[in-house]
């Protein structure tokens, strides 16, 4: 059971699992303090562990052409560390207190997913992973923005962007069927007539999941 440091005033107060974690994250209603839960979480780890995860997440897409890889990691980086840091500064200012708007009905099924795939693997892994989702939902649920940043590069030239106001991600109606993706609880908007990768037309199971593996594989990084 992976084992989480529970702060109050910078100091040490005890300790929860995951799934203990997850339940107190979807039983919150307002935003303001869903924000304040995550960042007495996140705030247990270190830049360190913000390191360690891009570590991984180039490991992971080493295959993908070199100039590609370095969009995806710069722009995996800037999520994560400012992600972080604005949890950090929001935390530090008291500004949760001041969003009172209720919680999307999504977040209790994303919590529910969240604790499902932290449970089983590796330790270390969980914990990272742990905070991948962390920092993910803090965006769509407290922000109310997409769990993958703006900017964010892939295959074809498409991005997530941000116009007149709306989101707008070229995967968002894409990764259903893949166990973790973000896309179902994603406030943006599918991408209009996008030249995004087509899954093969007529193709096989097979081929079809492959599709949508290769999704997730590249673009959801998983801590």
């Amino acid at each position: 059971m992976v084992k989480l440091l529970t702060f109050d005033k910078g100091k040490v107060t005890g300790t929860h699992s995951i799934a203990d974690a997850c339940r107190r994250l979807s039983s919150l209603l307002m935003r303001g303090d869903l924000g304040l839960a995550i960042a007495d979480i996140v705030l247990t780890y270190s830049p360190n562990d913000l390191k360690q995860m891009k570590v991984n997440f180039s490991g992971k897409i080493d295959s993908l052409s070199p100039d590609y890889k370095k969009e995806l990691e710069e722009t995996i980086a800037v999520f994560l560390d400012g992600t972080y840091q604005n949890i950090r500064l929001m935390n530090q200012q008291g500004s949760f207190a001041t969003i009172q708007e209720p919680v999307s009905d999504q977040a209790k099924e994303y919590w529910m997913m969240v604790a499902d795939q932290c449970s089983t693997g590796d330790i270390p892994g969980n914990r990272l992973r742990f905070l991948k989702f962390l920092l993910s939902g803090f965006c769509m649920f407290v922000q109310e923005i997409p769990g993958h940043p703006v900017g964010m590069p892939f295959p074809g030239g498409d991005k997530v962007d941000f116009i007149d106001g709306k989101y707008y991600c070229p995967v968002r109606t894409k990764a259903h069927d893949v166990d973790a993706a973000l896309c179902p609880f994603c406030p943006a908007e599918q991408t209009p007539d996008i030249g995004y990768l087509k899954p093969p037309v007529k193709g096989s199971k097979h081929r079809k999941q492959e599709y949508i593996k290769n999704i997730y594989d590249y673009h959801h990084f998983n801590g």
